[in-house]
């Protein structure tokens, strides 16, 4: 029974340190400032057309600096958010920014099809900068992923809405095509 029990001991200490290892290094990569940002995605069902429409309509707080219909690509201006970024810090107790920044880049892909409905994937990435000091320049850091979830959020009322307006409005159509075949 020794030995077994002797062999089971190593097998576990290698698994604790291997696990370990493995948050090391996501930690130290991130010190680097490699791999800082965050995608978010969202399926809806729906058709290009009113996702692409509605993704404009939820951006329409911020100023687009590329925006190309084709390909399904929207990026925002630097938006700045300093004053927000420091009074969420605040309650944290971090050292607040001289400055911060971000930019959103949405991505809405071309239709596919999902259980014989139109499907449409949007993928949003925030871009946030800040600077501490002004010796230190811009850094990126990882986001706190509300905008983001929070913009997913929006797309899809707005898309369900859509949705129900162009519903009802072809029932109408028909309950008025329906009134006058019986004139």
């Amino acid at each position: 029974m020794r030995p077994f029990r002797l062999l089971i001991l190593p097998i576990a200490a290698l698994a604790l340190v291997t696990l370990s290892a493995s948050g090391c290094s996501t930690t130290y990569r991130r010190s680097l400032g490699q791999d800082t940002h965050q995608v978010f995605s969202r399926i809806f069902l729906t058709d290009y057309n009113t996702a692409w429409s509605s993704v404009k309509e939820a951006l329409k707080s911020n100023v687009p600096d590329v925006t190309n219909p084709e390909g399904g690509f929207i990026q925002t201006r630097w938006t700045d958010n300093t004053e927000q970024k420091n009074f969420a810090e605040s309650f944290g107790g971090a050292n607040a920014f001289l400055a911060t920044k971000y930019r959103l880049k949405v991505t809405v892909s071309k239709s596919s099809f999902y259980n014989g409905h139109p499907a449409v994937k949007v993928t949003i990435q925030k871009d946030q900068l800040v600077q501490r000091d002004v010796l230190e320049g811009w850094r990126p850091i990882e986001t706190d992923s509300i905008e983001e979830n929070t913009l997913l959020y929006r797309i899809g009322r707005i898309i369900t809405i859509r949705m129900r307006l162009a519903r009802l409005e072809e029932e109408r159509i028909q309950k008025s095509l329906e009134e006058t075949k019986f004139e």
